[in-house]
């Protein structure tokens, strides 16, 4: 194996080490792992033999093999960000109606101290 092989397949098998480290000690939740750990398992398998990338990247349509990469590449950044919009619309929506109930809450609160300075 020559040098580019030997680090791709380290840095892909030290990603994949990474990750399931950052699920064990609760860092990271098994959604966004599983995104991560399937894109380290294929580069890994891309690493390890050529012949796989070439037949995939035949089989897709793509006549010059590591174009394969950057297409796996591209779309694994979409659909992280993809990910990450849906979660911040998520939070964007649950913060705004946390901030209404607050508002409520401290309106109530300021009602009954009103009541209690009153009576």
């Amino acid at each position: 194996m020559d040098l580019t092989k030997i680090a791709s397949l380290g840095l892909s098998v030290g990603i994949f080490c990474f990750v399931v480290w950052l699920v064990r000690e609760r860092r990271l939740r098994e959604k966004y792992a599983l995104l991560w750990l399937c894109t380290s398992v294929f580069v890994i398998l891309l690493t390890v033999s050529r012949r796989i990338l070439e037949v995939a990247a035949l089989a897709i349509g793509i006549y010059y093999p590591p174009s394969l990469l950057f297409l796996v590449g591209v779309l694994f950044l979409l659909l992280v960000a993809i990910g990450h919009s849906v979660t911040l619309s998520r939070l964007s929506e649950s913060n705004h109606n946390l901030a209404q109930e607050v508002a409520l809450l401290r309106k109530q609160v300021d009602d009954l101290k009103e009541e209690n300075k009153k009576g």
